[in-house]
């Protein structure tokens, strides 16, 4: 039987990534190194919360830059949807597509869910923060989509 995948935890180092994204390059966490990496895990393009999420993100995406933190998204959307979103909403941060949720298992961003009395696997609402060595900074389940992202950047500005 093959051991259980590593799922990030603060403190620990963050797992390796290596996904497409939109506009067809392939993003890798070792791109990032010596760099702060803020990942936010959404679970669909274009859908209301998701899209303020991502429009948050973008809105203050100079700022992130300022404190050397890159910006990513993932979804288990595939590229079109993402570039569809990108398009549509003027998206200024890389969008990841995980078909495989290979990285939102590793990172604790994929479980159960339930929506209408009815019970499936999906998305869960989750952004990461890994710091400049590489290791997992801090992790938010359960995401809300108002004030995150400013309280992301606080996080990110205090480390």
């Amino acid at each position: 039987m093959a051991p259980a995948p590593r799922v990030a935890a603060e403190g620990a180092k963050a797992p390796a990534f290596q996904l497409p994204r939109d506009g067809g390059a392939t993003v890798s966490l070792s791109d990032y190194a010596g760099q702060k990496l803020v990942i936010f895990f959404y679970p669909r393009a274009s859908t209301p919360g998701c899209t303020k999420e991502a429009i948050d993100f973008t809105r203050l995406s100079a700022d992130f830059q300022a404190a050397n933190a890159a910006v990513l998204g993932v979804s288990a959307d595939p590229l079109k949807a993402q570039e569809s979103f990108r398009d549509k909403f003027a998206l200024g941060v890389p969008l990841l597509s995980d078909a495989t949720q290979s990285m939102l298992k590793a990172y604790g961003a994929w479980g159960e869910k339930s929506m209408y009395g009815k019970t499936f696997e999906g998305v869960l609402r989750t952004t990461v923060l890994i710091d400049a060595k590489g290791n997992v900074a801090k992790i938010w389940h359960g995401v809300k989509v108002d004030g995150h992202a400013d309280a992301v950047l606080e996080e990110v500005r205090r480390i």
